[in-house]
């Protein structure tokens, strides 16, 4: 019979020990989302405490990457600029209710929307990558990607009234640039044109500039790519070049149909 006590023993003795406890920060997380920054999402009133809550776990956990003051002092940054945060995020909820017309109410958004999810999660692990927080901002990007399945990069730079419509299958990298009013569709990624470690402090994710659309399953690879202001990409489109503002980029595609209805001897063969 295999000795289990003998296993887990050896287990511990040959892991290596995570300083942190990822389940108690993705709870302080969901805690600081869903009953401080949108206390509809809660009926009891205590934000206060519930902020409390998250401020200690936070300090706890950042103290075993850092010092306890550095830990304290990042922590409590992050919280005084929550009302500037919590501003910017009901007004980026406005803007998903004004562009989607599925969308009832701006509380709907908030509590349902994966896009919205992922760009709240995106906007607070953004506050710590900007102190240089170790692991934490990754931890928290990781953990909208399980839930929502959209991989926003914490070290990303996004600009006001950014839009995700559905989705799910999108992919902002480190290094991306995006500006403001720009909208994004499900299937799209911001990527590099290749990967090495010697890249690691290189740009090497694309620019997006003001009032962008990129629809369904684009692809916009490198760092010196950049898409001007107002330019529409087109779906499934594959673009490693820069283009000049107002641009239209489509993928050309032949697409055949064959109507299985019978005309005399033929079949009905035409292209789009």
């Amino acid at each position: 019979m295999t000795n289990i006590y003998e296993i887990a023993n050896k287990l511990r003795a040959e892991s290596k020990h995570l300083p942190i406890n990822r389940i108690e920060l993705e709870d302080a997380l969901n805690t600081l989302i869903h009953r401080v920054l949108f206390p509809i999402c809660d009926q009891e009133k205590s934000r206060e405490k519930k902020l409390y809550y998250f401020y200690s776990i936070m300090v706890e956990n950042i103290s075993a990457l850092l010092d306890r003051a550095q830990a304290e002092e990042t922590v409590g940054k992050f919280i005084s600029h929550l009302p500037e945060l919590q501003d910017q995020l009901y007004d980026e909820a406005e803007v998903y209710y004004k562009n989607d017309p599925a969308a009832k109410s701006i509380e709907e958004v908030i509590l349902t929307y994966p896009g919205f999810f992922a760009q709240v999660v995106y906007r607070i692990s953004h506050e710590f990558y900007k102190m240089k927080t170790p692991i934490i901002p990754r931890l928290f990007s990781e953990y909208a990607h399980s839930k929502v399945g959209i991989d926003i990069n914490p070290g990303a730079e996004i600009g006001k009234a950014f839009y995700i419509d559905h989705g799910t299958g999108i992919v902002i990298g480190e290094t991306t640039i995006i500006g403001d009013n720009v909208k994004i569709y499900q299937g799209v990624t911001l990527g590099a044109l290749f990967v090495t470690k010697g890249l690691a402090n290189e740009k090497r994710h694309p620019t997006i500039e003001n009032n962008v659309v990129i629809y369904a399953g684009a692809t916009i690879l490198g760092g010196n790519t950049v898409v001007g202001h107002d330019s529409t990409i087109g779906g499934n489109a594959w673009l490693t070049k820069s283009v000049v503002p107002y641009s239209l980029v489509q993928q050309n595609a032949e697409i055949r149909i064959h109507n299985t209805l019978k005309t005399g001897e033929h079949f009905l063969d035409f292209n789009i």
